[in-house]
């Protein structure tokens, strides 16, 4: 059998190029002009040592040196050339790496668009952000600056060799031995098993970037249960990790080379100085020591552009690395995973949702979170799934609108498979409102029509007052146009529910999911809740979640989920009396409800003020 040949992977460049579309053009332009404009600054240099010729030939009487005047032009004329060339081409290398970026980032999101809904529950949204966001900005100086320079710099080096045998190529050997250590220099700093340390310092960059991100967002948690010191540790940790990394690839991988570098970079000059002594004696024997002050004076100025050169290619190499790990970081995210589409969709028949032995695991369990679940909800119907935590509620309310795919058996919407319907359809037909919905720092407009663009200001508001959020804009400053989370605009937990109620209520679905939409809510803002529910509800076809059984009373039908599997359907009425797990469920429901600290006047008297002292038997029912 022949053996298979190993897929090569793309460059960087010809990745960043895929991404560049009909831009890249902008790039190689840009590259070429930044060369000649490479050539071009060589001139005056040229011009420089024409000068000195000329001069020292004619010396001491300098008036016979004619041509100095035309080498002066020359050299403005081509330094100004230079300058335009450059400018022109970083403008077309700057609008090719700015649509490039611009591509990465519009291609990125349009593959987290697909990926199911589910798989942002497992990534840390700051996390996600560095991999689109930052990774895109990244390859901007590779493709502005870095590119530019790299070709400016072959033809530098290029015309250096030509000079070195138009000139004195002894002096020009010292000069590109500089060039040479440099270049070996930056190939241990940057190379081979230092090229790893660079991507464990920037995998060190995106887990500082998630643990502030996440840390941040838990302030208010940490401040109510007083465990700053507690939950600044993964921040903590994630801060001396990139420190670690940072000094060890500072202080041990880039020290000794970076040193030698511009050791001999920034004195290049030093290194001809020993070359002419030896080459002034027999200069002066051959009676052409005014040319070897000549060629002297002109490589101890070209050295400068040598320094220069060297300078601008580490800097490309650097942006080279970086570009290279942020396109590794981007290929993360094209490589997560999409919601597989029908060949051909098939529109739904109603607004029934169908369980038929669904069987689901999340990737890396060991166990299925369901496990041959089959239940009905006829249109119009309301079906409660309740059970003990950890049994699949959630799980099975996020499968009808395909948070995740089923691993098995198949969710109905009006009798089609979820999978073989347009995902804009299902999306029409589904409104879901959970425990921990998020607002945008957005108006309250904004927000609300986040689930229907469409929506008009009228609209808007009639769904926020049928969701009871009256109060609530009666309180802020601009009422429906406050922008939340700005000049201390917060709501609470409940009123954010009651205002994801409105998007649920504006959206108009015929499906509705509920899932512990009451959990954060206290009793006031429960009882209005439970008033926007009867409005979103009717006539609706609601799968409800809750662990407060009393919501759930007047369901059409209770279905009991427990370690994935379902024990037990029907009635309250029905659950209740036939003793099984629901039943137990109620009666614990009941007991809690009704849980009270009795007064007791010999009791308090006998506790002293301050005193943590339990209560006897008796003040506890």
């Amino acid at each position: 059998m022949a053996d298979k040949v190993k897929e090569k992977k793309p460059g960087t460049l010809s990745v960043l190029m895929g991404y560049a579309g009909s831009y890249r053009w902008l790039t190689v332009l840009g590259c070429a002009l930044s060369a000649l404009a490479m050539v071009a600054n060589m001139v005056p240099y040229v011009c420089i040592w024409l000068v000195a010729r000329d001069l020292v030939a004619v010396a001491p009487d300098w008036g016979q040196a004619t041509q100095i005047g035309l080498y002066g032009w020359v050299a403005f004329g081509f330094a100004v050339l230079g300058i335009v060339l450059y400018f022109i081409g970083l403008m077309l290398t700057h609008m090719a790496a700015f649509r490039t970026a611009s591509n990465i980032r519009k291609q990125g999101m349009a593959h987290l668009m697909r990926a199911p809904l589910g798989y942002f529950d497992n990534q840390a949204s700051g996390l996600l952000r560095r991999r689109v966001d930052g990774a895109a900005a990244e390859t901007e100086t590779l493709l502005a600056h870095n590119l530019a320079d790299i070709s400016g710099t072959v033809v530098m080096f290029v015309a250096t060799i030509a000079l070195l045998f138009v000139f004195d190529w002894r002096m020009g050997l010292a000069v590109i031995v500089a060039a040479i250590i440099s270049i070996a220099s930056m190939a241990v700093m940057m190379g081979g098993k230092n090229y790893g340390i660079m991507q464990e310092y920037q995998s060190a960059l995106d887990n500082l970037s998630k643990a502030g991100t996440e840390y941040v967002r838990g302030i208010p948690v940490v401040k109510v249960f007083q465990q700053t010191v507690y939950s600044f540790k993964a921040f903590k940790e994630a801060i001396d990790h990139y420190s670690e990394r940072a000094s060890y690839y500072e202080g041990h991988v880039c020290r000794v080379p970076q040193a030698v570098n511009l050791t001999f970079t920034e004195a290049a000059f030093a290194l001809l100085v020993p070359v002419a002594l030896l080459l002034a004696p027999g200069a002066l024997e051959s009676g052409d020591f005014a040319g070897f002050v000549t060629n002297f004076a002109f490589y101890a100025v070209f050295s400068a552009i040598v320094s220069t050169a060297l300078a601008k290619v580490m800097f490309a190499v650097s942006g080279m690395m970086l570009a290279n790990d942020a396109l590794s970081r981007v290929q993360e995210i094209m490589d997560a995973p999409t919601l597989p589409l029908a060949s051909e969709f098939k529109e739904p028949a109603g607004n029934s949702v169908e369980f038929r032995d669904v069987t689901f695991t999340y990737e890396g369990a060991e166990s299925p979170a369901l496990d041959g679940v089959s239940f009905m909800v006829p249109a119009g119907a309301t079906v409660a799934l309740v059970g003990p935590s950890g049994g699949g509620k959630t799980t099975a309310a996020s499968l009808i609108p395909r948070f995740w795919d089923v691993t098995g058996g198949a969710v109905l919407v009006g009798g089609v498979d979820v999978r073989d319907m347009d995902p804009h359809v299902l999306m029409d037909h589904v409104a879901f409102v959970f425990q921990n919905d998020r607002l945008f720092k957005a108006s309250i407009l904004e927000n609300v029509r986040a689930a229907c663009p469409d929506a008009t200001r009228e609209q808007v508001l009639e769904a926020l007052f049928a969701a009871q959020c009256g109060d609530i804009l009666e309180k802020l400053p601009d009422g429906v146009d406050t922008v939340i989370g700005t000049e201390g605009t917060y709501l609470s937990g409940g009123e954010q529910q009651r205002i994801a109620l409105a998007r649920a209520i504006c959206k108009d679905a015929p499906i509705v999911v509920l899932d512990e939409a009451t959990a954060f809510a206290d009793p006031e803002n429960e009882a209005l809740i439970q008033k926007a529910f009867a409005r979103l509800t009717k006539g609706r076809t609601v799968i409800m979640i809750a662990h407060r059984l009393s919501t759930v009373t007047g369901a059409d039908e209770i279905v009991v989920l427990d370690r994935g599997r379902v024990v037990e359907h029907g009635t309250h009425d029905a659950l209740a009396a036939a003793g099984g797990l629901y039943a137990r469920m109620w009666a614990d429901y009941q007991q809690a409800v009704t849980w009270r600290i009795e007064s007791d006047a010999s009791l308090k008297a006998s506790i002293p003020v301050g005193s943590l002292q339990p209560l006897t038997e008796g003040g506890v029912m």
